[in-house]
Formats: structure tokens, sequence, C-alpha cells
């Protein structure tokens, strides 16, 4: 079982988190240009042992596609183009931003942390793998 790679992907920057080994727990690791997440997901494919990709789906209200996936399917098209082997599934985003920022507030972070863009964004990042997770094991414990 190898880990599964969350990302959260802005127009400027993207969230990253990965599972543990075992798939038991999310953790963020980094925020980056979004231009840079395939060369990053290159070489961390060559140290990890990753099992699949799971991209945040940002939809409306509505379940319609939001404004934010004319910046993430050409993303998933580089993606597909240079990691070919690698399974890339979408999850639902919806409030993973706000999500964050509440996780913050909860946790104590100061205000200045709060402000940053990055910390919000592999927060994020980290919630759309645990959201994951939890959906993925609600459905094996009805099958």
């Amino acid at each position: 079982m190898g880990r599964i790679v969350a990302l959260d992907v802005g127009r400027k920057r993207t969230g990253i988190a990965v599972t543990d080994p075992l798939q038991l727990i999310a953790t963020p690791i980094d925020t980056l240009p979004t231009a840079k997440v395939p060369e990053f997901l290159c070489q961390y494919v060559q140290q990890e042992d990753v099992e699949f990709l799971v991209v945040g789906l940002p939809t409306t209200m509505r379940y319609q596609p939001s404004e934010a996936e004319r910046y993430i399917v050409p993303l998933l098209n580089r993606l597909a183009k240079v990691l070919p082997t690698l399974r890339i599934e979408r999850y639902d985003e919806r409030f993973t931003s706000k999500l964050a920022f509440q996780t913050m507030l909860d946790g104590g972070v100061p205000k200045i942390k709060r402000q940053d863009k990055a910390l919000v964004d592999r927060i994020s990042a980290q919630i759309i793998l645990e959201s994951y997770l939890e959906a993925r094991q609600a459905q094996q414990a009805r099958e």
C-alpha cells in the first residue's frame, strides 16, 4: 500500500498533503507555486511509494464545476503527461478553505499566521485528504 497525495490547486499556489504508508493519517507537507507541482510530484514519486493522487474538485452549491476548473484542468493534463501511470481521483473540496481557517482558529493559531495563505492551502489539502479517507472508510464499511 502506497501513500496518497492530495492537492488543493489554486491559480497561484497549490497545497499538498500526504498520507502515511498505511493510508491512515493525512499530513500537510508543502505549498508550492502551481506551475512547480508537476516537477515536485515527479521527484516525490521517485522517493516515495505513491498509490494515487486526490485532487480537489471545486463545485458550486448546485454541483456545477466552479471557475477554478479552468486552471485545475491544465495542471491535470500536465500531470497525466509527466506521470502517465499515476491514477488521479477528484474529490469535492467545497468549504475546505473555510474549514482550514476555522481549524486554525480552533487551534489557537495567531492572527499573523492565519493570514499566511500558503498555510491555509496546506491545511486545505489535508482536509481534502482526510475527507477522502473518511468517505472511503464509510463506503468500505457499507460493502
